[in-house]
């Protein structure tokens, strides 16, 4: 074990010294935007929840009610006996809510990515991804090289250069795989030029609504649906851990593709499906998003908010605060917990190095009066 710890040590070191060593801070949860820590009420604008549809008191029963009756375990994988009705209704329900045949749930939105792309590479496949996707797509496209697929990285938001790559590509299926919203600068994909190069190319066309789904759309179907190219997305992805405000991901496709995907993607197959509260908080979640589209609109009156207060157009619940470097970044995210706020500096390597930022997240449960304080702690630092 010497050599090992000898290395644990150099390593951990190397990565402090670039104040790169990430830490695990517990806080506990009160509602939706605040959370406790070292004894202090914190405002939360670092949570994905942009709905604030975790605390919301119908999905909260829902899993009550679910636990009370069944317990909490799948008790296996869902190709074995850990799919249950709840399950099949939640996938029912997604299908519906993205306008595909069907759907499929896997226990992350990581899985998930990481099964579709996975499973759709091999031998005369090309892969044309965004440089800036997501890790579980850059993941994926890794594993579906060993396949036997190719892979081009195109420039982000590039489309010239992902139509340049396309017509010169001899493959014979391709493949484009891109984020709706992208999760660390909250811009979005051109979906609607992607529609099209997808048609002149007779591609597949592959989008990752993480952080699109619930948000966008006028009914929350997310991106696509912004842009009204619902149609042209043949696997919808996505998550339930962000605007849903429970836990898992999923795929919206047609029954083949389901199919083919819960044959052949490992991530579904080996591992152990949701736990059935989980689920049953999601389809509440869905149902409240449906029936009460006030949230969204009162999420994107605070985006507004805030763009108007920080002189920017904001696209998304997203803002980044691009600082630089690192300790600068670090010693901004100080400061505001210092006021009050959590806000988390976001560090290579999960951005560029040179880019550290503090990357705020807006829910519909923020009041405006937080919108006020946090942009005013915000000009202070920037």
């Amino acid at each position: 074990m010497s050599v090992w710890n000898e290395w644990l040590d150099a390593s951990l070191d190397k990565l402090a010294e670039h104040e790169l060593l990430r830490t695990l801070d517990a806080v506990e949860p009160v509602d939706a935007v605040h959370v406790r820590a070292d004894g202090r009420r914190l405002t939360l604008f670092s949570s994905n929840d942009y709905l604030g549809l975790s605390a919301h008191p119908k999905v909260r029963q829902a899993a009550a009610d679910a636990a009370e009756q069944g317990g909490l375990g799948p008790r296996g994988s869902a190709l074995v006996c850990g799919y249950t009705t709840a399950h099949e209704a939640l996938e029912r329900e997604l299908a519906e809510l993205k306008g595909c045949e069907a759907g499929l749930l896997f226990p992350t939105g990581f899985a998930a990515n990481l099964a579709v792309v996975s499973s759709l590479g091999g031998s005369g496949v090309a892969i044309f991804s965004d440089s800036l996707n997501h890790a579980s797509i850059i993941d994926g496209c890794r594993l579906a090289r060993r396949r036997g697929a190719t892979l081009e990285v195109y420039p982000h938001g590039d489309m010239a250069a992902l139509e340049e790559m396309l017509a010169n590509s001899e493959a014979s299926r391709k493949l484009i795989v891109t984020d709706s919203v992208f999760s660390m600068d909250g811009d979005l994909a051109p979906l609607d030029r992607l529609a099209e190069l997808k048609a002149e190319h007779d591609a597949l066309l592959v989008v990752d609504e993480a952080h699109g789904t619930l948000v966008f759309g006028e009914h929350g179907g997310g991106v696509a649906e912004h842009f009204g190219v619902e149609d042209a997305v043949d696997v919808h992805v996505g998550t339930l851990s962000k605007a849903v405000g429970a836990l898992g991901g999923f795929a919206a496709t047609s029954q083949k593709f389901r199919q083919w995907i819960f044959n052949r993607g490992r991530a579904f197959v080996f591992s152990t499906a949701q736990a059935v509260p989980v689920v049953e908080a999601a389809r509440a979640a869905i149902r409240v998003a449906r029936d009460e589209p006030e949230i969204r609109r009162r999420l994107w009156e605070r985006i507004a908010q805030l763009g108007d207060r920080l002189g920017r157009e904001l696209t998304s619940p997203i803002v980044p605060i691009v600082l630089g470097d690192e300790a600068r970044a670090l010693a901004a995210s100080d400061h505001l917990l210092d006021e009050g706020f959590h806000v988390i500096a976001i560090r290579p390597p999960t951005v560029p190095p040179g880019t550290s930022r503090l990357r705020v997240a807006l829910s519909a449960a923020h009041a405006p009066e937080d919108i006020d304080r946090l942009a005013d702690t915000l000009e202070a630092i920037t």
